[in-house]
């Protein structure tokens, strides 16, 4: 019987039944190999045909024991984790080259060491005198955190398996080299396998590891997708080179809730936690000005008040600049054809530039309103009280959606010293004193109302 066989590109992952010399899907050259079968059971039987070991079942009544968490002392960290990290866990972190991911880790590990984990730090792309240096610059050289320089995924289990550490970070995951794959560190084949072998090890041998993941220009995680699924707990770390703020941002988390944040700032000595966002990003808020908006958002389980800034400019160009830094593109232009359908507000011929301040990147459909109330502020040169915050979602037809936990960013905005909030009608009114509210039901209301535009 004629064995089947099946072939991989070793670059982009794509499969085929035969080989070839030039991959379809990628256009590499040579890098089509056989995909070797599994090696386990008798030789010569199909899974099928030769019988394992039964599997015990459960069901869904049954109460398992919480797996145990170690607390980083790191409030942000802690809470971007669910509470602390989890015994046996992998975690993928991702960001931009220079955001800062090494020194977010070698802090997290110094922290851990000091909480009675045994901590390893290996690094594939730094020295051991590299680190030791960014370790004394940063105050940690006393903490007791072992360190390694080494690539060979062969070794580094080895090693792992004979120091039964708590808590393995590798630096990065995209110089990992394992021996048993035909291809060169940083592809497909050798970040997956690599990122296989390591997860499995860590759950086999109660280890948690943290691997570091480089990027893609449009910001994803490089190599295969099927990365992101063998962990259990996926952040991205970002931040503007211009601003001192970082955002570790949690996109999947198997032990906690998903997309939530922490907030740090960049100093001299490392990174230090913010406490309080709000306040942090208002901090250099001065006297109202036009297209100057405050905006009650939500990251994850945290209400967070930030800054949207709109400037409008009549434009030199017979194709007017649409600009946006924090903010989707294509919902700006919604926002602006639903402002000329709906409300009579043209924008043509003018330039339209939309800024969150702070380095801050918002993707709720809660900021509709406000980035409205900044494009008409802006264009109408009108400010608006430097006491109201602004949150809700637009429709296609102008109409005003409410959006979830209104009663969190009127508390958020109340405590910050906020008077007086802007947001589409409620069918029930939130439960919150102190606090002015100015309703709408659509958006050709609320412009007429506020700036006396239409």
């Amino acid at each position: 019987m004629a064995k089947d066989l099946s072939y991989s590109c070793n670059a982009c992952g794509a499969t085929f039944s035969k080989w070839s010399g030039r991959c379809d899907g990628c256009g590499a050259w040579n890098t089509i190999t056989e995909d070797k079968a599994l090696a386990s059971g008798p030789k010569g039987k199909t899974l099928g045909a030769s019988r394992g070991k039964a599997i015990s079942l459960t069901d869904l009544e049954t109460q398992e024991k919480e797996p145990p968490r170690t607390e980083a002392g790191v409030g942000e960290l802690d809470r971007v984790l669910g509470g602390g990290l989890v015994k046996a866990s992998a975690l993928l972190v991702g960001g931009d080259p220079g955001i800062g991911k090494s020194t977010l880790l070698l802090q997290a590990a110094a922290r851990f060491a000091r909480n009675g984990l045994k901590v390893i730090y290996i690094s594939g792309e730094e020295s051991n005198a590299q680190v030791q240096m960014r370790a004394r610059r940063l105050g940690l050289e006393k903490s007791p955190v072992m360190l390694a320089a080494a690539t060979n995924l062969r070794d580094i289990l080895t090693t792992l398996e004979a120091e039964k550490p708590d808590l393995a970070i590798i630096d990065s995951i995209q110089t990992m080299w394992a021996d048993n794959v035909d291809s060169a560190p940083g592809s497909v084949s050798q970040v997956r396998s690599s990122a296989h072998e390591l997860t499995t090890f860590a759950k086999r041998n109660g280890m948690s590891v943290i691997m570091v993941g480089h990027v893609t220009k449009e910001g994803a995680i490089a190599g295969p997708r099927v990365v992101e699924h063998m962990v259990d707990t996926v952040l991205y770390f970002e931040g503007e080179r211009g601003h001192q703020f970082r955002i570790l941002r949690s996109v999947k988390n198997r032990f906690g809730p998903a997309d939530e944040i922490g907030v740090f700032e960049m100093t001299g000595k490392g990174l230090a936690e913010v406490k309080n966002p709000s306040a942090i990003f208002l901090s250099e808020r001065g006297t109202p000005a036009p297209g100057s908006v405050v905006f009650a958002g939500l990251e994850g389980t945290r209400t967070m008040l930030c800054e949207i800034q709109a400037l409008v400019a009549p434009s030199p160009h017979s194709q007017p600049r649409r600009s946006v830094v924090g903010w989707d593109g294509g919902r700006l232009a919604m926002i602006l054809a639903v402002l000329e359908s709906r409300c009579g507000v043209p924008f043509t011929g003018l330039d339209v530039y939309l800024n969150v301040a702070g380095g801050l990147r918002i993707s709720e459909p809660a900021a509709d309103l406000a980035v409205a109330a900044a494009l008409v502020s802006a264009r109408e040169d009108a400010a608006l009280p430097s006491e109201a915050v602004v949150f809700g979602e637009i429709s296609l037809s102008g109409a005003l959606r409410p959006v979830v936990q209104t009663e969190n960013r009127l508390k958020e905005a109340q405590k910050l010293g906020f008077t007086s909030a802007i947001m589409p009608q409620q069918a029930k009114q939130p439960a919150v004193s102190g606090i002015g509210l100015r309703q709408a039901v659509d958006l050709a209301g609320f412009v007429e109302e506020v700036f006396g535009a239409r």
